[in-house]
């Protein structure tokens, strides 16, 4: 649970600095790249779900502002060069539009969507909004796999990395 926006919007700012590194890594052929099969959102090009993320921030910012759950146009990500830019101003709009709300906004009650009469904390959506983010964040990274395009580590450390630390680890806590 947050209990302070400012603290809540510094998680937040690093959830989208990974967005933007993530992107930003992904090679020229990815731009435009489209699933071969699927359907709805598994069939959204990288550019996009791009765009969606940016849209989406501002569509959970409608609702925690008790403005309604509406989405917003997505911005111009029609060119890899814009994707960056775009996640940024989305955090950026984000930001601003829950911070007027104030502190009170994470524990007022926003009616959902779809189960009329059934609220959610504030914080509640805010959390729905970042965990929205990191779910589109890790449907591009695991496009990126799919074509061989590396995707950043997500803390700068691999897997393979902490693997070889382990034995390490074991005989310092476990001994």
């Amino acid at each position: 649970m947050f209990t302070d926006i400012d603290v809540f919007l510094r998680f937040f700012r690093s959830v989208n600095r990974r967005a933007v590194r993530d992107v930003d890594a992904l090679p020229p052929e990815a731009d435009g790249w489209t699933p071969v099969g699927g359907e709805g959102e598994m069939a959204w090009s990288i550019n996009k779900l791009i765009g969606h993320m940016c849209g989406s921030r501002l569509y959970f910012a409608s609702a925690y502002r008790r403005e309604g759950w509406i989405s917003p146009e997505p911005p111009d990500v029609s060119r890899a060069e814009l994707w960056g830019l775009a996640l940024d101003d989305s955090f950026e709009e984000f930001s601003r539009l829950v911070s007027e709300v104030g502190q009170e906004g994470l524990t007022r009650q926003i009616e959902m969507i779809d189960t009329p009469g059934a609220t959610l904390t504030g914080w509640r959506v805010l959390l729905m909004m970042m965990e929205h983010d990191i779910h589109h964040r890790s449907q591009i990274d695991t496009y990126a796999g799919l074509n061989g395009w590396d995707p950043p580590d997500i803390f700068f450390r691999s897997a393979e990395t902490i693997a070889t630390k382990q034995a390490e680890q074991i005989a310092k806590y476990r001994s």
